[in-house]
């Protein structure tokens, strides 16, 4: 109860010096927004490449191939991959990106068997805008993920043009699966036709297994079955595919680690020096609250309190911009027709909120002993 009597006193001292409290927030603010959008991306590369016990994917791509340019593979592989033990289903697909290369704008055309298709992984699919129907009515229609149609300013109706292909948005459709958030699925035969004759070419399949346990065997015996094809594969599950062509990805989030750990030394130097400064000049006051009957532990509690305060202050206008700018501006990380989703939640911010807080105890810890330990009489002469 005391404690809670004291807090307009603690506002009071953040609001005296407006000047030097708006500064320490605002640095602080600027070092989280810094902190939570490392922590978005590292969330998302998570996400993106760590393999769960619901994973059954499987992607069967071109061996020694990278970009999706470069790997073909005849089509009709879909039929004796088909016939493997412990195989659901093959969706064959074409890929077309409109730049292979790491980026956060990239267009990725998957061209798919349409009704084979949304009986099987599109059947998850939720219809944001648009309808399904209008999408099987033409050849050159695409439904689009809706992290893709919100940055490119996309509605049904209209047409659009990337990577060399012009085409019509059927629909806009919301997935669980990051993958298909940042994509445009139309016709196999259409993105087959795009730019140069390749009917009967595919980039990849996607192999639906029975049970996660049966991943690696299938795995090895589709590559043993076309080991000494022409076009001869290397087949990987899912989330280990974008991990191997994300690998810059992965190495950039993990050098934006340090600059996040930077952000946090930047924090809790911001609020130690605030604190130090404000301390520094109220030591009469302290003496006064000291002689009033304030006991020494009272006001070192006040000074932390003071640190914590600033600190979630600053912390959370910070997260919350993140969080902002990661959810409305539809970012992701492309690269190689893969995405790594940008990842920032309400639990994000309360993760930013209590580490902030936990700068705030740490930040205020010395001053705040060194202000109990001063004498009254001392405290006096100093003034």
């Amino acid at each position: 109860m005391i404690m809670l009597n004291c807090i307009p006193y603690v506002i009071k001292q953040i609001t005296r010096n407006r000047v030097r409290s708006i500064l320490t927030v605002s640095g602080i603010a600027i070092a989280m927004f810094l902190f939570t959008s490392v922590q978005a991306m590292n969330r998302g590369v998570t996400i993106a490449t760590t393999a769960t016990a619901n994973d059954t994917t499987l992607v069967v791509y071109r061996e020694d191939r990278y970009c999706p340019s470069t790997s073909q593979l005849p089509q009709d592989y879909q039929g004796r991959i088909e016939q493997i033990e412990g195989v659901e289903s093959a969706t064959p697909m074409k890929i077309v990106v409109s730049n292979c290369r790491t980026s956060l704008d990239v267009v990725t055309f998957r061209g798919v068997q349409k009704k084979e298709f949304m009986d099987g992984p599109g059947a998850k699919f939720t219809v944001v805008e648009g309808s399904i129907e209008d999408w099987y009515s033409r050849t050159d229609a695409a439904i689009l993920g809706e992290t893709l149609a919100h940055r490119r300013g996309l509605k049904p109706g209209m047409m659009f043009d990337a990577a060399g292909i012009t085409a019509y948005v059927a629909g806009v459709v919301k997935s669980s699966n990051p993958q298909d958030q940042n994509v445009a699925y139309t016709a196999l035969e259409f993105v087959q036709l795009a730019g140069r004759d390749q009917l009967g070419i595919v980039t990849q399949f996607n192999v639906k297994v029975t049970d996660s346990s049966l991943l690696d065997s299938v795995a090895k015996n589709i590559d043993e079955l076309f080991e000494t094809a022409q076009e001869p594969t290397a087949t990987f599950s899912e989330k280990a595919f974008i991990g191997r062509v994300a690998d810059d990805i992965i190495e950039l989030v993990g050098f934006a680690r340090w600059l996040g750990l930077g952000c946090l030394a930047a924090v809790l130097a911001l609020v130690a020096n605030s604190i130090i400064l404000g301390v520094q000049s109220r030591v009469s006051e302290h003496a006064v609250l000291q002689t009033l009957g304030y006991s020494a532990r009272l006001v070192a509690i006040l000074i932390i309190v003071e640190g914590v305060i600033l600190s979630v202050i600053g912390g959370g206008i910070g997260a919350i911009a993140s969080i902002f700018v990661a959810q409305y501006s539809s970012f992701a990380l492309s690269v190689e027709g893969s995405t790594i989703p940008i990842v920032a939640s309400i639990s994000l911010l309360v993760w930013g909120l209590c580490v902030c807080g936990m700068i705030g105890v740490v930040a205020g810890l010395v001053p705040a002993i060194q202000a109990s330990r001063r004498e009254i009489a001392t405290c006096f002469r100093a003034a």
